[in-house]
């Protein structure tokens, strides 16, 4: 097998195909750094690391696509050097927000209450949308600021600064927080406009209150059952709103009469 290189160990496939593991131990911590199937790739796995550690000048832009490493590795690597701690996830920590890295260009910005979150979770991307694997299920990161899967942004949020990759609380303004509301404006006012899907777009009304709309929306669901809308729509919650409290916003809303008959449409 050749003159053993440190850092690097033979291990076997099921197959018992050979290949070569790489890691090293830095601050008391065993580092995986990945592995190959040639001895000595492996190894620049191995160097490469030992001189991110050790090398202070070497910084996250630095880092090239023929790099032995992983770039998730790189970033991991170098947050540990520089902050003491080591995260499995591409994460860099600032004082006050942490970098989540893509790539040396791509990352996202988040608030250091969120480190834990994402200490442990890696982020997917699909069809322009961002997962997280939590409990075993797919769960779009917008949730985490109250936006909904359906959210348009512009309409329902938006992000204060322009930036979307600055997932910060402070950048986050939630327009629309509940199912089927949309906020207008009319003379200067703020109102709530209130729509649900049938076949089309039906209006439920306007209110003037965000509280009053939602709970329109959910008497509108109540009603299209009754009138034998077989449809899974999902009713608004209120947090901190009385049983009571609810009841008597429910039964004083109105909704538009249609809703009663629109089978008979």
């Amino acid at each position: 097998m050749g003159k053993p290189l440190t850092g690097v160990y033979t291990t076997k496939r099921k197959d018992g195909t050979v290949y070569f593991r790489a890691s090293l131990t830095y601050r008391n911590k065993h580092i995986s750094l990945g592995s190959h199937v040639e001895k000595e790739k492996a190894h620049e796995m191995y160097l490469t690391a030992s001189a991110l550690l050790q090398d202070d000048s070497i910084q996250l832009e630095d880092y090239k696509e023929n790099s032995p490493l992983a770039f998730s590795k790189w970033v991991s690597l170098i947050n540990f050097r520089d902050n003491g701690i080591y995260l499995a996830t591409p994460i860099y920590i600032r004082p006050h927000f942490f970098y989540y890295y893509f790539s040396p260009a791509d990352y996202f910005l988040f608030d250091k209450d969120d480190l834990f979150y994402y200490a442990s979770r890696k982020i997917s991307r699909r069809g322009g949308h961002y997962f997280v694997a939590d409990y075993g299920m797919q769960v779009n990161i917008l949730t985490r600021y109250g936006i909904k899967s359906y959210a348009v942004e512009g309409r329902d949020y938006r992000f204060i600064n322009g930036n979307r990759n600055d997932l910060r609380y402070e950048n986050i303004e939630v327009i629309n927080r509940f199912y089927g509301v949309q906020t207008i404006q009319e003379k200067g006012k703020t109102l709530y406009q209130v729509k649900i899907h049938v076949k089309g777009n039906v209006k439920v009304g306007v209110y003037d209150s965000e509280i009053e709309a939602a709970i329109a929306y959910n008497k509108a669901i109540d009603l299209l059952k009754k009138a034998g809308i077989d449809k899974a729509y999902t009713p608004n919650y209120m947090e901190n709103l009385s049983p009571d409290a609810y009841a008597g916003l429910y039964a004083s809303v109105r909704v538009s009469p249609r809703l009663s008959s629109y089978r008979s449409e």
